[in-house]
């Protein structure tokens, strides 16, 4: 059944919606055209000091123009921003942070070489006489702004040796750096284990209680209903509705981002199970993981499920011989096999779809129909030789059509597209290769839940056709409602696999946690 915001208490209840203060940003009638298509078409929005408002809508509902607008990337065509009443235009980035609105994206984007310090003053740097630096300014001024976030963090660190997390407080301590009004979390918890993710929810809720707005996007439904007061809903590019969260429940607001009811978020399909088709057997790497053993059936999805850092990913790696230093034995319908490389692995029938879509996934200057089909130019190159592009763009097509992609045309650049839309691209790419295995890692990362159930949707019309897939996922529901069995990982080591009937969120959890419910012990020290 849906659930209705707070059923129970949340840490943000203290500060309810009614007591926000007056309107910060109000933007009216915004629209934003590019090439003649309407990104953004008469937006309207408005949020409070002291607000945490969601923006929500599938991919390609206009999210990420609507922050460029707000962020002085973008201007917009038509509408009006106002800023505690009055107009206002920003013909840049920075004159966007000068009046108070800043964002907190996914993947940050600072000066890697520089320090924590250095960078939250970048361009702004406190001088003394004969415009010296002030350098022990910076730094003691860093300071005070982690002692007011209640955070621990060096600021003499370099910024490319924080974890993902450390990194948004540095961008929450900029923001705070410059007094800002307004600051959007852009998928702020996407990469972050869950206790960063209770950590960043700490922060918001100090910035709602010094009266900060917050714009919050997310996917993520527990998130939404966890952390905002308010919603803005938008879809194809267009404003639906907003309000207020205590008067909504999940079911009503995905009828409103996707303009229809998604009854079933994982629609699996029976398919038959037969015999094994991969068979891995103790898996080990000197620092990645140890005694990994598995076997993979036949037209099955096989579930990975571990916390941050159990080593799932670096498993699937070394499968697609992304990896040096493997040792262990892995068979294929019965055979021994090696994999050293990821073109071996693909002459072997195993493609990896890997959790990175921007950097490891996609080629995002290239366009669609050429990224579906780069792995297999060899087998399309007479074709490509003849000056017959026909293939190609069949190829390419079935796929796109397949997957639901939302494009323009095939010679669209993938970085042009929304990022469920690219994730899309990347699974079209290696279904492409006509595999015996894929393996998804993390597949719905960054996805709509119009999305996802596209792709779960697909992925169990694969395995209808014999296809084995290795489901690798954080996120419970999405394991526990596509895996026939779940591979449950902690520290490196397969602690247990689980048959679908007996796996319970709170078994699954528990194991991944390092605990063996059904014995009551830590399994660490069992």
């Amino acid at each position: 059944m849906p659930a209705t915001l707070r059923s129970s208490p949340t840490l943000l209840d203290a500060a309810p919606t009614s007591g926000a203060g007056a309107p910060v940003l109000q933007l009216s009638g915004i629209s934003k055209r590019f090439n003649g298509i309407h990104a953004l078409n008469g937006v309207n929005l408005t949020i409070r000091a002291g607000q945490v408002m969601a923006l929500v809508g599938e991919n390609g509902a206009g999210k990420s123009t609507m922050v460029k607008t707000l962020t002085g990337i973008h201007r917009p065509d038509e509408g009006s921003i106002l800023l505690d009443g009055q107009p206002v235009a920003f013909a840049s980035p920075q004159e966007a942070m000068a009046a108070g609105i800043t964002a907190v994206h996914q993947e940050t984007v600072m000066f890697d070489e520089l320090t924590v310090a250095e960078n939250i003053y970048v361009g702004r740097q406190p001088t003394r006489a004969m415009g010296r630096i002030d350098w022990a300014r910076i730094e003691s001024d860093a300071e005070a702004l982690f002692a007011r976030l209640e955070v621990a963090l060096p600021v003499r660190a370099r910024v490319k040796d924080l974890s993902v997390a450390q990194r948004h407080f540095v961008e929450i301590a900029r923001a705070l750096s410059q007094e800002a009004r307004v600051v959007i979390m852009d998928e702020p918890t996407a990469a972050l284990s869950q206790h960063e993710i209770r950590e960043l929810y700490r922060i918001i809720a100090q910035l709602k209680a010094s009266g900060t707005a917050v714009i919050f996007i997310s996917h993520k439904f527990d998130e939404i209903f966890e952390v905002a007061d308010c919603y803005t809903v938008l879809r194809d590019g267009q404003f639906v509705a907003e309000g207020e969260l205590a008067d909504i429940s999940e079911a009503e607001l995905v009828a409103l981002m996707v303009g229809r009811a998604v009854h079933q978020a994982y629609p699996k399909l029976d398919a038959e199970i037969g015999a094994p088709l991969l068979e891995v057997e103790n898996l080990c790497h000197p620092t990645e993981f140890d005694g990994v053993s598995f076997t993979l059936r036949r037209g099955e999805i096989l579930g990975f499920y571990g916390l941050v850092g159990a080593g799932r990913s670096e498993v699937m790696q070394a499968l697609f011989g992304m990896t040096r230093d493997v040792r262990g034995s892995v068979r294929l319908e019965g055979k021994p096999v090696h994999v050293g490389t990821p073109g071996q692995a693909i002459a072997h029938g195993i493609a990896y779809v890997p959790e990175d879509r921007q950097h490891h996934g996609a080629h995002l200057t290239m366009p669609i129909i050429h990224n579906i089909t780069l792995p297999i130019l060899s087998r399309i190159g007479f074709f490509l030789r003849g000056g017959r592009r026909a293939e190609e763009t069949r190829i390419a097509r079935h796929f796109a059509e397949q997957l639901e992609l939302k494009a323009s045309h095939l010679a669209q650049n993938v970085a042009e597209l929304s990022g469920g839309n690219q994730q899309k691209v990347v699974l079209g790419k290696w279904l492409a290769t006509d595999p015996k295995i894929i393996i998804l890692d993390e597949p719905t990362k960054g996805i709509d839940i119009g999305s996802k159930a596209a792709v779960h949707r697909f992925i169990s019309q694969l395995v209808t056709r014999g296809l084995s897939v290795i489901l690798v996922s954080s996120e419970l529901p999405e394991v526990l409602g596509m895996a026939d069995r779940i591979v449950v990982m902690h520290h490196g080591r397969v602690q247990r696999v689980f048959e679908r009937a007996e796996a319970t969120p709170e078994r699954v959890v528990a194991t991944a946690s390092g605990i063996d419910l059904d014995n009551q012990q830590d399994v660490e020290t069992a």
